[in-house]
């Protein structure tokens, strides 16, 4: 093999590990931010192939899927001065992979920071009654200061979620005290509303047998029809003091009129 040979054949190594660091790959999801130099090139490279200059280019990969982040539990004193444990899900996407890599050094840790600062911000100027009913406004309050404070860094927060709250042994028992005295009260209301309304019904009738005394009568036999399918075997039957004075004699009749 000749001197000219063995160089031929070192160049074509040299070639092909050039095109080897040279060709790179980008998924459907992914670009590539690539710097020469230093300096930041416009636009992001991929999907798909491209080339790059060994040495001089230098390329950072970007994620644009959702990303699911995980707040961790946060310490929490609410409006009404009551401590509580909560801690959150939040979604986000990078929309500008320039800015996310450019303005900050690490948008996640960052988003993270941003999230758990305004987790306690937001809640501690609600109440705890106000945290456990209105969380959907709650969370809508969230992704919106989120998104404002993450959208230099093109990131976009789509969903907060408020995960778990939890609440001191001691304030849990109160709620369930207050629960059950409120329970109470609505019972005796309604009962109460019962009474009414059927004292009303009373008023009503009485009216009605007033003014048509043939309405008492009435009711009378329909009573007697009632009792008689008792299975009872003993039956009382009531009857007006009236019908009674005309079965006794006058006497003893005047005597129980009397």
């Amino acid at each position: 093999m000749t001197i000219a040979g063995i160089v031929i054949g070192v160049l074509l190594l040299i070639l092909i590990f050039f095109l080897i660091g040279a060709l790179k790959v980008a998924r459907e999801y992914e670009r590539g931010i690539i710097f020469r130099l230093g300096r930041l090139l416009p636009q992001p490279k991929g999907p798909g192939l491209f080339v790059l200059i060994p040495i001089v280019d230098k390329m950072v990969k970007v994620d644009l899927r959702t990303i699911t982040l995980q707040i961790p539990p946060q310490e929490v004193i609410t409006k009404d001065n009551v401590p509580v444990r909560v801690n959150a899900v939040a979604y986000f996407r990078i929309v500008d992979p320039k800015s996310a890599i450019v303005q900050i050094e690490n948008y996640m840790v960052a988003t993270s920071q941003i999230a758990q600062t305004t987790l306690r911000s937001v809640l501690g100027q609600h109440s705890l009654d106000e945290l456990l009913s209105e969380r959907e406004k709650i969370n809508s309050i969230l992704q919106g200061i989120i998104d404002e404070q993450t959208a230099p860094w093109g990131i976009k927060v789509s969903i907060v979620e408020v995960k778990d709250v939890e609440i001191p042994q001691g304030m849990q028992r109160a709620m369930a005290r207050q629960a059950e005295a409120e329970r109470e009260r609505r019972a005796k209301v309604i009962a109460s509303e019962g009474e009414f309304q059927a004292s009303e019904r009373l008023k009503d009738a009485a009216a009605v047998i007033e003014t048509h005394p043939v309405a008492l009568q009435l009711r009378y036999l329909q009573t007697l029809i009632e009792i008689s399918s008792s299975p009872s075997t003993t039956i009382v039957f009531p009857a007006p003091i009236d019908v009674l004075t005309l079965l006794l004699p006058k006497g003893k009749g005047n005597d129980a009129a009397s």
